[in-house]
């Protein structure tokens, strides 16, 4: 998907076929000609420049424009009243909420006279609140005669916004079809080929008492700045605790910490009663903490990429080994048991990772960490980018785990599923703690809120709020 938008926006040169722009054959060879075009990208990842002022931003790279700083400021927000955003022009974009860094994304392809926006995965950053303002924005922008394409795998949010939906295996279309003439269940089985089910399923908790405890803890991160401060929480053995928060929220320093990959500022951690400061990821193991980490950055962090599954395999239990040569063997029977297990689709065992596909190379991962047999399972985004059926897949291996009683932390951006998945929730506003709730007793519009800085009683009170509104 986002490989053909690239085509699409400039950043990538098709090797055949052609692209049509207002019933005319065009060429696009650099971001520059799709904007001549009419075309913007927001991407997923924003490409702004933190130390400069929105205004800046915006109209930063453009050309031929003498303008002072009240004209421009002007503009920008006649801009931004045309099409229902809100953004002050001077503020820093250090400054700015994640959604409000996106409001620049819009901005700024919109001040270049983008006709056709596409966007890719504009939601997985946002609160549901959030979402909602985007998604209203998007419609005046429709009536007003843009064309919007959304890349996304949430199909909820492709029911909701969408008038048509293309629907991309493999890279090849598989087809177009009017969004009020299908269904999740529909668009799931033309994604995959086969029928899928959609539900996760949740077992019960048996929980065996505390596996992990964190007391009071502060990091402050590479910058200088606080990334978590003053976070407190448990999880228990066969359970799952989700963490929900916008990105930036203290998640990747949580688990870093707690893996041993982060120093610690204050506060304690301690696992099974052994307490975890100070140690590296070594030290934690050879003190008998049976931990695995699956990290954020699969191909970064996790595996090497430039190796096959069986190096990748070896890497977890090569020190356990006696004599002066390595034995591939049992790394071998891993592999093609986790091949097998886990339906991992590669030319072979010996092929690099980094030629696998997003959901193979998390299978891979997430199969050898399990195959470790931990007692304590830290997880972070496990499946981003992934299609459903890898995501199912990875659900299910998960509660598997949590049924064998490995206490389970799992960071996730997609509430619904964190919701459906997770036994208790704990949610992260600007590396603070604004609750930990149980996931039956809480929905997704309050989890927006707390992540937004309320706490839980605030979240609770403004739901009824609502709700004795509507009734009214």
């Amino acid at each position: 998907k986002t490989t053909l938008m690239n085509m699409l926006s400039g950043l990538y040169r098709p090797d055949a076929g052609e692209i049509f722009v207002n019933g005319k054959s065009v060429a696009i060879h650099s971001p520059h000609d799709a904007i001549a075009l009419g075309i913007g990208m927001i991407h997923q990842h924003f490409k702004l420049v933190d130390v400069l002022s929105v205004r800046d931003n915006i109209v930063l790279g453009t050309t031929g424009h003498l303008a002072t700083k009240r004209q421009l400021n002007r503009e920008i927000r006649d801009l931004s009243d045309r099409f229902g955003l809100t953004i002050d022009p001077e503020k820093k974009v250090y400054n700015l909420s994640v959604s409000e860094k996106q409001t620049v994304e819009i901005l700024k392809v919109l001040y270049r006279g983008a006709r056709t926006l596409i966007l890719d995965e504009p939601t997985a950053v946002l609160t549901p609140q959030e979402i909602e303002k985007l998604f209203a924005i998007l419609r005046k922008m429709r009536e007003q005669g843009c064309a919007i394409i959304i890349i996304t795998h949430k199909l909820n949010e492709v029911l909701e916004i969408s008038d048509r939906v293309t629907i991309l295996r493999k890279g090849r279309s598989i087809g177009t079809v009017v969004t009020k003439d299908t269904t999740a269940k529909e668009l799931t089985e033309r994604m995959v080929g086969a029928a899928v089910d959609l539900s996760i399923h949740r077992p019960q908790p048996q929980v065996m008492g505390p596996m992990l405890d964190v007391h009071h803890l502060s990091v402050v991160n590479a910058d200088g700045v606080k990334a978590l401060d003053d976070v407190s929480f448990s999880i228990g053995a066969g359970e799952i605790l989700g963490v929900a928060g916008v990105a930036g929220s203290g998640q990747k320093e949580l688990c870093e910490a707690i893996a041993g990959l982060q120093p610690i500022q204050a506060g304690a951690i301690l696992c099974e009663h052994i307490s975890l400061e100070g140690l590296t990821p070594r030290e934690i193991i050879q003190r008998g903490v049976s931990m695995s980490f699956i990290p954020e950055d699969r191909l970064g962090m996790g595996l090497v990429p430039s190796m096959g599954m069986v190096d990748n395999m070896l890497l977890k239990e090569y020190r356990n080994q006696k004599g002066t040569l390595v034995n591939r063997e049992p790394a071998k029977k891993l592999a093609l048991r986790l091949v097998d297990e886990l339906n991992i689709s590669t030319p072979g065992i010996y092929t690099p990772v980094r030629k696998l596909s997003g959901g193979n190379v998390q299978k891979v991962l997430l199969g050898r960490e399990i195959a470790s047999n931990p007692r304590l399972l830290i997880t972070a985004y496990p499946v981003r980018g992934l299609d459903i059926n890898s995501s199912m897949t990875i659900y299910r291996m998960l509660n598997e785990q949590k049924q064998k009683g490995v206490a389970i932390l799992y960071i996730g951006e997609d509430l619904d599923v964190l919701l459906e998945l997770c036994d208790r929730i704990m949610v992260l506003c600007s590396g603070k703690v604004t609750g930990i709730v149980r996931a039956e007793e809480v929905t997704k519009e309050q989890l927006g809120l707390m992540m937004t800085g309320s706490s839980l009683e605030e979240a609770l009170q403004n739901t009824h709020a609502e709700e004795e509104a509507q009734r009214g």
